[in-house]
């Protein structure tokens, strides 16, 4: 769990420095670590939209064609066992109930009581209770009506860390609903801006990662993550593997839409992404990296547009697609990978 201060500790940003540097990474790695600014601002190939897998104790079981079920391997997060040591009599009530039993009443009242308790203890749990709500779909639209979104997404800048994580739950199954997305949108800017400033794999970018997965899984509101692409490249460098897969998630699905292609191609990229295609990489971090490859690879740049990315010191068309990048020798040798997937996914870009 990060802590509870938004700027990344000055120790251990120099220490990844210094691993960051020798895998060779560019100088928008130390942007990132430094706590630097990054510019902000018709789907085909393969995008991240499997099914989620098999439902856990205390999960909800997904609706077939939801818009949940085409995120790939995020599961609604539904936590049981919240502690229910009273907040107040009434919302302390209302926590207590299964998320699927609340009542329009009972929401209501779990807003009201979040906009008026300053307890960071006691927000965290009406939270957590909103976002368990939010699992079911007609809780997600109750929560929209009640006007819930904003008041919930308010709390993206409290001061509490925990608070920002469970914020971000909460919101994460509000997105799975189409309608809410239209309304969440507008707060993309501040979620890129808490996966920046965050601690490095930290449950504060784990959690606002998995909201932009959601809300580029359809290529409606894509194009807001158009200067947010040398931030997820750069989190493949200096992240754990479940920051990785997060992260290459919300690139897969960026880069099945043939629209976002030239942002993606001409965004600065650590020289070092081309080192993960090897078969030390954790397989679920290289079956989406090779995903991404293969959309990359179904891009035809006409010879005009290739030579001026040549050009563009450091893209990730230089680093993975020119002629001169190291990928194809090493996709050569990950034909021999003991994961049977990986293998026919390498075959497929070879191809």
């Amino acid at each position: 769990m990060g802590d509870g201060s938004v700027t990344p500790k000055l120790g251990n940003m120099k220490a990844l420095l210094g691993i960051v540097a020798g895998a060779g990474a560019s100088y928008g790695i130390y942007k990132l670590i430094s706590g630097g600014s990054f510019k902000r601002n018709k789907k085909s190939a393969t995008s991240e939209s499997r099914g989620v897998k098999g439902s856990q104790p205390g999960e909800v079981t997904l609706q077939p064609g939801s818009l949940l079920a085409k995120v790939s391997g995020l599961n609604v997060v539904c936590t049981r066992g919240v502690d229910t040591q009273t907040v107040d009599v009434a919302s302390g009530d209302i926590i207590s109930k299964s998320p699927g039993s609340l009542e329009p009443q009972h929401l209501k009242m779990l807003l009201s009581c979040l906009q008026t308790n300053s307890n960071p203890s006691d927000r965290c749990r009406i939270l957590l209770t909103l976002g368990n709500a939010a699992a079911f779909t007609v809780n997600q639209d109750l929560i929209r009506e009640f006007e819930g979104l904003h008041v919930i997404a308010g709390f993206l800048s409290d001061p509490v860390a925990e608070v920002r994580v469970q914020t971000l739950h909460a919101l994460n199954n509000l997105s799975m609903n189409l309608q809410n997305q239209e309304q969440l949108k507008v707060y993309v800017p501040q979620v890129l801006e808490l996966i920046e400033m965050s601690p490095v794999n930290s449950d504060l970018q784990l959690g606002a990662l998995r909201l932009l997965t959601n809300l580029s899984v359809t290529d409606k509101h894509q194009h807001l993550l158009k200067g947010s692409i040398t931030l997820l490249l750069s989190l493949l460098i200096v992240s754990n593997e479940a920051l990785q897969v997060q992260a290459l998630k919300v690139l897969v699905n960026l880069s099945s839409n043939p629209d976002m292609m030239d942002d993606i191609v001409q965004a600065q990229a650590p020289a070092s992404v081309v080192l993960l295609f090897d078969v030390r990489t954790a397989p679920a971090v290289l079956l989406r990296l090779l995903t991404f490859a293969g959309n990359l690879k179904a891009w035809r740049p006409s010879a005009q547009v290739a030579d001026e990315l040549r050009w563009k010191q450091d893209c990730l068309f230089r680093v993975l697609l020119d002629e001169s990048s190291q990928l194809h020798s090493r996709l050569v040798q990950l034909l021999s990978h003991p994961d049977g997937e990986v293998q026919a996914q390498v075959a497929r870009i070879l191809t």
